[in-house]
């Protein structure tokens, strides 16, 4: 590794000579989290100097990331949109490119973008106590005319910045591989193999045979989209998953418009579909078995009459026990219908050279298999966190108010809904974020601190689902705790209550003086050695 490199811009009045570069907030990730989390700062707490710091080179996080055909929202784009930016699009369901270019564009809007530090990965953050403040440790790449200056190659330098509150927007997908399991005979297969987090733009499908492996939301948007050029696509499942189809364009939005005054149309669509979604939700816990029955009759209705509805489409678990996927306009179910799509329902034993060999013995024939699998998932991007040298165990510590994590200081992280729209509450982190910024800087002090009194760990995982991907990754995410302000509830209208009616000071310790940290990071010596920390 390089090596570390202090940033050379001094912050006035801490210490003597070259300083470190001070920013009092320092976002992680410019997708569509980190894009909100800067409005709110640049909005709510005009004296703070800010940067998002981007790992890629580009906006827009898992919009920009994932390519695959038909890459939509799975929730409406009217929670799923900013507040401060209502979505206005015809389409309450809408394609991947469209939400890319909304972000894109919110972020120009405002200027947030100006903001921007692409290629930016922050390996490690280390809270000083004394200091009140975070060092990070960041890669980024060498300027042109540096490298040639120092002769370097290519690698990425590694560098040092100061802030005072640091607030992870990268939500919780690794973006450097997904999920895939090591299925037996893969290098003997012929043909195409791809997973949908890195899809070739040359990808040649038309008039093949496609298999799709998997039966979450990937897999139910690609495999419509790949069937209308395709010869034929079979989505294969280990189990079925509770599907739904909703209309891309919903005709209660329609209504709405057509009704309410343009200033507060963003507002009641929000709403409206936030309440409905929660309704949904809340009645699927506590009747399942209604759920079940109402879900099971929408897709008999959508299907050829014998259909094995029971094989395909009925899971052994309840109603968002993992997360319900949608289908839009029916698209999936039309393709069953007209022939051009299958659903098998089984295991692999083994890719062949021409496909897959099935438990049960059948073979599937392929010229492309996609492994729609699965994400891994990866805590805050990533970065080691460490309190004054001692890095934390984040699988051991609970989450506060699903934002902050239980004795680390000045950190936040925008983690969404599973059950809703993501940026629901992404959205409510960023204001409470913004309260709490605003309450250190007015009242002078350094930290702020989520302490537990005594909350028992429950039993519970911070996201609240027991789909693959999440049990996973149980030891690398924090837990929920027993009761508030310790439990994640899943709840926008709860949430909302919470934390844009409440106040800010259960379970928080405010502590240190702004002037105490000054005096405390000016008796630090800058480490300029090769590794040094």
């Amino acid at each position: 590794m390089s090596a570390v490199r202090d940033e050379p811009v001094a912050e006035p009045g801490v210490g003597d000579g070259e300083e470190l570069e001070h920013l009092d907030v320092v976002i992680v990730g410019a997708g569509l989290s980190g894009i909100g989390a800067a409005h709110h700062v640049l909005t709510s707490c005009p004296w703070a100097t800010f940067a998002v710091f981007e790992a890629r080179d580009a906006i827009g996080g898992t919009w920009d990331l994932f390519r695959y055909p038909g890459i939509r929202s799975d929730s409406d784009m009217f929670t799923l949109g900013y507040p401060f930016r209502p979505w206005t699009g015809e389409r309450s369901i809408a394609d991947g490119p469209s939400i890319l270019r909304y972000i894109r564009e919110t972020a120009a809007e405002d200027g947030t973008d100006r903001h921007i530090r692409f290629r930016h990965r922050i390996v490690r953050a280390d809270f000083d106590t004394e200091a009140g403040r975070w060092t990070l440790e960041v890669e980024r790449p060498v300027a042109d005319a540096e490298r040639a200056d120092r002769g370097t190659d290519g690698d990425p330098e590694l560098v040092r910045v100061t802030c005072s509150w640091l607030f992870s927007c990268s939500g919780y997908y690794r973006y450097d591989r997904g999920y895939l399991p090591d299925f037996p005979g893969m290098d003997e297969f012929r043909g195409d193999l791809v997973h949908p987090q890195f899809w070739p733009e040359d990808l040649a499908y038309a008039g093949k045979r496609v298999v799709v492996i998997g039966s979450g939301a990937t897999a139910i948007t690609l495999v419509p989209a790949m069937a209308k050029d395709a010869a034929h696509v079979t989505m294969l499942q280990r189990s079925p998953t509770y599907v739904a189809s909703l209309p891309a364009r919903n005709p209660t939005t329609r209504l709405i418009r057509r009704l309410t005054p343009r200033r507060f149309e963003g507002t009641v669509l929000r709403w409206v579909n936030a309440l409905t979604t929660q309704f949904f939700y809340e009645l699927s816990r506590r009747r399942p078995e209604v759920v079940k029955r109402a879900l099971r009759k929408g897709v008999v209705r959508e299907l050829p009459p014998g259909y094995d509805v029971d094989t395909h489409f009925t899971p052994h678990y309840d109603p968002w026990d993992q997360r319900l996927c949608v289908v839009t306009d029916g698209d999936l179910f039309r393709g069953i219908r007209d022939g051009r799509v299958d659903v098998v329902t089984d295991h692999v034993e083994t890719f062949t050279a021409t496909g897959l060999r099935l438990r049960s013995g059948r073979e599937l024939d392929a010229d492309v298999i996609v492994t729609a699998t699965g994400l891994d998932l990866l805590f805050v991007g990533g970065i080691e966190l460490a309190v004054d040298g001692a890095v934390v165990d984040v699988a051991s510590r609970l989450a506060y108010k699903g934002m902050m994590l239980e004795g680390v200081p000045n950190f936040a992280m925008a983690i969404g809904y599973t059950n809703a729209s993501w940026t629901l509450k992404s959205d409510l982190t960023c204001t409470y974020v913004s309260r709490l910024l605003n309450q250190l800087h007015l009242s002078g002090t350094t930290t702020c601190t989520p302490v537990n009194q005594g909350v028992p760990v429950s039993g519970d995982s911070l996201l609240g689902l027991s789909s693959g991907y999440v049990v996973r990754a149980a030891d690398r995410f924090p837990k929920q705790g027993v009761r508030f302000p310790w439990q994640v509830y899943q709840s926008y209208l709860r949430d909302h209550r919470m934390i844009r009616r409440g106040g800010v000071g259960d379970s928080l310790v405010f502590s240190g003086s702004r002037d105490a940290g000054r005096r405390a990071t000016a008796r630090r010596p800058v480490a300029t050695q090769a590794g040094g920390r």
